[in-house]
C-alpha cells in the first residue's frame, strides 16, 4: 500500500512563496502519476497540476501555469509544489494524490486511489 504525507503549508503574505512537499511511502513503484489539488470549504476539490512518475511529464491547470511548478525527487519519492507570487485566492487546503494504475484522467479527483491528509495554505493581503 502507498501512503502520502503533505507538509510545507502555512501562512504567507500576498506575493510570497511556499513549497509544499508530498512524501510517498510503501509500494511507491506502483505510482503511475501524482497530482496536487486544492479545496476551499464549500467548493469541490480543484486540480492544480500533476506529474507522471515514468518520465516526469508535468501538467497544470491553465490558470496556475507559471506561478506554480511541480517537480519530483524520484530517489526520495517526494513530489513538490513550488508556489510563487501567491494571492489571497490561493488560500485553500492543498492535497496530494496518487494513482496506482494506468488510465484515468489526470485532472479528475476520481482518478486517484490514494490521498494525503492535506496541508493548509493561507495567503493574506
Amino acid at each position: 500500500q502507498v501512503q502520502l504525507v503533505e507538509s510545507g503549508g502555512g501562512s504567507v503574505q500576498a506575493g510570497g512563496s511556499l513549497r509544499l512537499s508530498c512524501a510517498a511511502s510503501g509500494d511507491t513503484s506502483s505510482i503511475k502519476y501524482e497530482g496536487w489539488f486544492r479545496q476551499v470549504p464549500g467548493n469541490e476539490r480543484a486540480w492544480v497540476g500533476g506529474i507522471f512518475t515514468l518520465d516526469d511529464d508535468t501538467y497544470y491547470a491553465d490558470s496556475l501555469r507559471g506561478p506554480f511548478t511541480i517537480s519530483r525527487d524520484n530517489v526520495k519519492n517526494i513530489m513538490y509544489l513550488q508556489m510563487n507570487n501567491l494571492k489571497p485566492e490561493d488560500t485553500a487546503m492543498y492535497y496530494c494524490a496518487a494513482r496506482l494504475s494506468n488510465g484515468g484522467t489526470l485532472y479528475l479527483p476520481t482518478s486517484y486511489n490514494i490521498w494525503g491528509q492535506g496541508t493548509q495554505v493561507t495567503v493574506s493581503s
